[in-house]
């Protein structure tokens, strides 16, 4: 299984607005250069978290982005799906020459469930602590 680059720089940005002060703005530009990727294909990664309501833009020469969500309570399962959406990651291919494919779709979405269920536990604040030395940056 392998998730989308979008999802682990959605989760790195997500980490930064963790570990920051609350209430504290964090520019694309910095976002960015700290990620080592492309203001751009920052902002459209920024603007899904936006919509979904994790963080919220801030207007202005100070503005940037900024932390909207409890940050106690925000799991890798919210930041998974405002990327890659909520929906199943295995589709049956059945057709009729293969009528038992599916009985593998039960499996598949158990185990699917399963890992979905530890995502949400995990909440990024866990991180906070290993993380500090590079939040120092901003």
């Amino acid at each position: 299984m392998k998730y989308s680059a979008a999802t682990n720089y959605a989760l790195h940005t997500m980490l930064y607005f963790v570990a920051a002060p609350p209430g504290k703005t964090i520019g694309l530009q910095q976002l960015a250069v700290l990620q080592k990727i492309s203001p751009t294909y920052l902002s459209k990664i920024l603007t899904r978290l936006v919509k979904v309501g994790l963080i919220e833009s801030a207007p202005g020469v100070n503005g940037g982005y900024r932390l909207i969500r409890d940050r106690e309570q925000l799991s890798f399962l919210e930041v998974v799906h405002a990327i890659e959406g909520t929906a199943s990651l295995f589709h049956c291919s059945s057709s009729e020459h293969n009528h038992h494919a599916c009985l593998i779709q039960g499996v598949m979405a158990d185990a699917e469930q399963h890992m979905e269920e530890y995502l949400q536990e995990r909440k990024l604040i866990e991180l906070v602590e290993q993380f500090a030395p590079m939040v120092a940056r901003l």
